[in-house]
């Protein structure tokens, strides 16, 4: 099989893991029915966390694994990729979530937040934190892209 990304940005890539300082678990939830690019992301996470030993891949199917698609909120949400910590066993969901095909920009955002899991650090200035401790209310952000 072909690989998806050129020893350039596998090079790339390595030395930006470098920073890498705890374990990060990806999560890639595909499913058999009508998935377009399922196969072309569980590829690239492969690839990507094979970069990393701190890095684990683990792939699940949205319907024959539908109570840990649930648990992570992307029941029919075929292909979902979410990032999250990982301390020996334990699984840290910090609701970093990816639907669809993780390219172009998005990719580098996937390697951002990567590093922001293992760093355990939101990056966020001070003031932000503060606000956000203030919040009395859930409040549900998401971000939307679309590739151009």
């Amino acid at each position: 099989m072909e690989k998806l990304l050129p020893p350039d940005i596998v090079k790339q890539i390595r030395d930006v893991f470098q920073q890498l300082k705890n374990p990060v678990q990806i999560l890639f939830f595909g499913t058999e029915k009508h998935c377009d690019y399922c196969a072309e992301i569980r590829q690239l996470l492969e690839e990507v966390s094979e970069l990393s030993n701190l890095i684990t891949l683990s792939v699940h199917d949205v319907e024959r694994d539908a109570d840990l698609a649930q648990l992570y909120r992307v029941q029919g949400k075929a292909p979902a990729t979410i990032i999250a910590a990982r301390e020996g066993d334990q699984v840290t969901d910090f609701g970093i979530r990816y639907l669809g095909i993780p390219s172009g920009h998005e990719f580098t955002t996937l390697i951002q937040a990567i590093l922001m899991v293992s760093a355990r650090d939101s990056g966020l200035m001070p003031q932000t934190r503060e606000y956000i401790r203030s919040l009395t209310r859930p409040l549900h952000l998401e971000v939307f892209v679309t590739p151009t």
